[in-house]
């Protein structure tokens, strides 16, 4: 336990972050910054180790971050009894060794998206943290931008009434030019998949969590650039340039996909995904269109959002704009409480990608502390690998497919 005010006692998750490149940093970032914004935290985060492969980046990275200690061996860092929470931001392929190893260990286990790069794996995962019964969470932080969790009050609210239409983009373009190298990111026996994993697998999963499941799916992949040059040392996985007259290695996971899915509740959804859409740098967009009305999301603009309600007068009908930054709309009142103020800043004074993983901590160290479970966790990550396998299974045989309940 840890005192942070008179007559209150806290308690403090020691956590082990593994990796140190993006989602490593956006994840410091939130251990660093949580317990300002939530003081009414029933747990938390102290920054014990860091953990990563290349001993002088590592060493760097926990002081520009602010962890304490560092380990190049993940074994190691299980076998520290001063590590409650494993937290895991490495490649895709090493997540389910890692989670499972961790849950094994007595360690709650955090885990950057996707869970595993095929549903099998991503079953045993589920089964391992069952077994210990240890608190799991799957970090799809876009869950708790505020704007969208108030599309999830609303919808459950019936403001949209029967839902008919999920629609949803999710657009960049890094990858298109033809000397981004070989990084991890474009192998499938690392990654799982390419523009399904690292960008549908969002949108997915704020399909199932908005509307509830998706009961099958079509699909139609494509890789646009079969040949990149070859990396001679591990990379970020984020791009940059290989040196003139590389290797050339082959690309095998997808650049672009496009999904039609049927929703359990008859809703019709389309998704689409890729990393070539020149001039979008991270639009990551849904619409859900119901028979009171509708919704848009743009992360892009992620403090608003744009409801249409059928019920306005006939001279008022039109998208009308929700700034998602007052007190009462989710995460933004101080200490849960919009009599209190604001929580972040006054309204309109608008938050960003970063405090989406800030809300995300919160969340977790509240469910440590209480021991109740949190949402999405390893179930939410089974739920949505089983459509992305459906997908692939899909875009395979040309034919709908079943989602596996």
């Amino acid at each position: 336990m840890v005192v942070f005010k008179e007559g209150l006692t806290v308690k403090q998750v020691r956590v082990g972050l593994v990796g140190y490149n993006f989602m490593g940093r956006a994840h410091s970032n939130a251990y660093r910054q949580m317990p300002f914004y939530f003081p009414e935290a029933r747990a938390m985060p102290a920054m014990k180790v860091l953990c990563g492969r290349t001993k002088e980046r590592l060493a760097a990275c926990a002081e520009q971050f602010g962890w304490e200690d560092t380990e190049t061996s993940f074994k190691k860092l299980l076998a520290r009894d001063d590590i409650d929470l494993v937290d895991i931001t490495s490649p895709n392929n090493q997540h389910v060794e890692m989670a499972v190893a961790a849950a094994e260990a007595g360690k709650h286990v955090f885990c950057e998206k996707p869970l595993a790069t095929n549903l099998a794996d991503a079953k045993k995962a589920l089964a391992a943290v069952k077994k210990a019964g240890c608190i799991h969470m799957i970090c799809h932080n876009y869950r708790r931008a505020p704007a969208v969790s108030l599309a999830k009050r609303m919808i459950a609210n019936g403001d949209l009434g029967e839902i008919y239409h999920w629609r949803a983009l999710y657009l960049q373009d890094w990858l298109m030019p033809p000397d981004v190298p070989m990084m991890w990111r474009v192998q499938k026996r690392i990654a799982g998949s390419g523009s399904l994993g690292d960008l549908m697998a969002h949108s997915i999963d704020l399909a199932l969590w908005l509307l509830g499941d998706i009961s099958r799916v079509s699909c139609t992949m494509k890789t646009f650039i079969k040949k990149r040059p070859e990396l001679s040392t591990f990379d970020t996985g984020l791009g940059g340039k290989a040196e003139a007259g590389a290797k050339m290695g082959t690309v095998d996971v997808d650049d672009g996909v496009i999904t039609l899915a049927e929703f359990a509740n008859g809703a019709l959804g389309t998704f689409e995904a890729t990393r070539f859409a020149a001039g979008h740098k991270n639009y990551n967009w849904f619409e859900v269109n119901g028979s009171k009305g509708s919704l848009i999301f743009n992360l892009e603009r992620m403090n608003e959002l744009q409801f249409y309600n059928c019920a306005d007068p006939a001279d008022r009908l039109g998208f009308r704009l929700i700034q998602a930054t007052a007190n009462e709309h989710p995460f933004m009142a101080a200490m849960g409480d919009p009599s209190k103020g604001p929580r972040f800043w006054p309204v309109a004074h608008i938050i960003g990608y970063e405090h989406t993983f800030i809300n995300t901590v919160f969340d977790l160290m509240n469910a440590i502390a209480t021991g109740k479970p949190v949402q999405p966790n390893f179930e939410d990550a089974v739920r949505t690998q089983a459509v992305l396998d459906a997908c692939e299974r899909a875009s395979k045989e040309r034919a709908w497919v079943k989602v596996p309940k």
